[in-house]
């Protein structure tokens, strides 16, 4: 699989929230702060994106999709001039995946909600986006707007299996997104997403994400990446946040994590072998250390939680 595919499928989102709105004339809806990853389309209408802070406000259109990745509070609104009502009160009083309207709509309709992931390290991966990300490409737009449009049509429809339709619909909106930022020209991405666009930072990152049990080194990945080792490290840390070495350590513990997790039996010590560590100490100890408990507590917190 490629980088991107690895991530969100190791993550899992282990919860969703996403609704339909369907509005008419004047109205404003303010979202509060969530740790989620925001993915939301105006399908019809126009409508005002403001993020909170400093950040100009975005006209939304047709098709429009955005990304929010801070989990800042912000608002939808017709005009940002209009007291604003809470947001997760009014989307709340359609039953799960269904439609909320006001003054019986039919000027702007949209869809959209977050996707919840289980540990702190996937945040620390997939907020390394920027704030917004707009995706208003009429290349991109037309995969997304037909994602989004199927979407609605099972929200509003019902049909037996509409929710598990709705949510696959949904990641594979949040999939084409993410792709469409991938696109995007060099200066206009930064993070994580913009290493696995870079040609050179992308080798190095595919082929940990391949073999994540290999013992690598700043020499081996700078060699796969065609750069000198300073050269390397520097840009990557700059551009991921973290050092070549840290991302590999992440990125071991998050499969670990997954494994654990799953319903596969593995013992934990087959676990930390396939992923490089020569006695399952060492590996119980890194994994303490990156996230918070033990690989034991770990899997039966996991295996106890309700899934979504």
């Amino acid at each position: 699989m490629d980088p991107l595919s690895d991530l969100l499928s190791t993550l899992k989102p282990n919860d969703y929230m996403f609704r339909g709105i369907d509005m008419a004339g004047a109205w404003s809806l303010q979202f509060p702060a969530n740790d989620g990853l925001g993915c939301y389309a105006v399908i019809s209408g126009e409508c005002w994106l403001a993020m909170e802070g400093d950040a100009a406000p975005i006209r939304l259109g047709p098709g429009d999709c955005v990304l929010l990745a801070k989990g800042k509070p912000f608002r939808f609104a017709s005009d940002l001039d209009l007291p604003a009502i809470d947001a997760v009160g009014f989307v709340t009083s359609a039953v799960a995946g269904g439609i909320a309207s006001m003054h019986g709509g039919g000027e702007v309709t949209g869809v959209g909600g977050f996707f919840h992931f289980p540990e702190k390290d996937a945040g620390d991966l997939l907020h390394a986006l920027p704030e917004v990300i707009l995706i208003n490409n009429p290349s991109n737009k037309a995969a997304l707007r037909f994602s989004m449009e199927l979407l609605m049509q099972e929200l509003r429809d019902m049909q037996s299996g509409g929710h598990l339709v709705a949510i696959h619909l949904a990641q594979m909106a949040l999939v084409l997104a993410l792709r469409a930022y991938l696109g995007r020209a060099p200066a206009l991405r930064q993070g994580w997403l913009a290493a696995v666009a870079d040609k050179q930072l992308g080798k190095a990152i595919t082929a940990i994400h391949k073999n994540p049990g290999c013992g690598w080194t700043l020499q081996t990945l700078a060699e796969l990446a065609c750069m000198s080792r300073a050269t390397f490290a520097s840009r990557f840390k700059t551009t991921v946040g973290v050092a070549p070495i840290e991302y590999v350590l992440r990125w071991r513990m998050l499969v670990a994590g997954e494994r654990l997790a799953s319903g596969a039996r593995d013992s934990i010590g087959a676990i930390a072998l396939s992923l490089g560590y020569a006695t399952e100490s060492a590996f119980s100890a890194a994994f303490k250390r990156t996230m918070g408990c033990s690989p034991d507590a770990y899997r039966r917190r996991a295996r106890s939680a309700p899934t979504a």
